[in-house]
């Protein structure tokens, strides 16, 4: 019960706002624009399939109003927005079907650390993963970036992300563009510039890029080696009782 009194405090005098678009390189700049517009939070994405994504801020009513209608623009001026909505006030028991529950505990447990921070971010995204993997290959080749994750989103959508300098991952995309048209189909390409902390925490990343303690390497034939030296035969002591002791002469 203290639990929900908490949390409903934590929603108290504060709105959610959803916008959708129709591609994840779409909904990334949305939530960009959002973050930049005004001082919300960005909760995280839902992907419901045949490409339909959203996202979910979290703030003070006139903040995320204000994230609201710039993410939205956002998302009509690139052709991509599907709807949006502001939800002021919501009760502490909503977060039952948002991605809010995990994003909030890393908000309080601290952000993870990831080596590729604070550069611009590229999305390219095809129809068909042959397609999505030949653009990727391209773009690591054409330029000085890195490959940080895929993500898929139905519908036959994959978006390749990758993080480098502003001036290399407008030209990896480039290339990345053309090999894409030439296996499948190209869907849609996106350049973050100086993308904010808290739309990183929230992109997906390899695993191998974050910062994670090492751990602590063990014998891994501890009991094995324990049953050795047990059944070791040990050779036999003489008695010390019957041993005469030294004499001098």
């Amino acid at each position: 019960m203290e639990g929900y009194k908490h949390n409903l405090e934590d929603f108290r005098d504060k709105a959610l706002g959803l916008v959708s678009t129709r591609s994840f390189p779409a909904i990334v700049a949305t939530a960009d624009a959002m973050l930049k517009a005004s001082g919300v939070t960005l909760v995280g994405y839902e992907k419901i399939g045949s490409g339909h994504c959203t996202a979910i801020v979290r703030g003070g009513f006139s903040d995320v109003r204000l994230a609201v209608e710039t993410g939205a623009e956002t998302a009509e001026q690139i052709g991509q927005l599907i709807s949006s909505s502001l939800i002021p006030r919501p009760l502490a028991n909503l977060e039952v079907v948002l991605p809010i529950g995990s994003r909030l505990s890393q908000l309080t447990q601290g952000e993870r650390d990831s080596r590729l921070s604070n550069q611009a971010i590229g999305l390219l995204e095809t129809r068909g993963f042959p397609a999505m993997v030949g653009a990727a290959d391209a773009m690591l080749k054409a330029a000085d970036v890195q490959l940080s994750a895929h993500e898929t989103i139905g519908a036959g959508l994959c978006t390749a992300i990758i993080r480098g300098s502003v001036t290399n991952v407008a030209l990896a995309l480039e290339a990345g563009m053309h090999e894409a048209q030439r296996i499948g189909e190209l869907n849609a390409v996106m350049v973050i510039p100086r993308p904010l902390d808290d739309l990183e925490q929230t992109l997906p990343i390899a695993s191998c890029w974050l910062e994670q303690p090492k751990p602590l390497r063990l014998p891994i034939a501890v009991k094995e080696v324990e049953k050795e030296l047990v059944e070791l035969e040990l050779p036999e002591l003489p008695d010390l009782k019957h041993l005469s002791a030294p004499t001098e002469e």
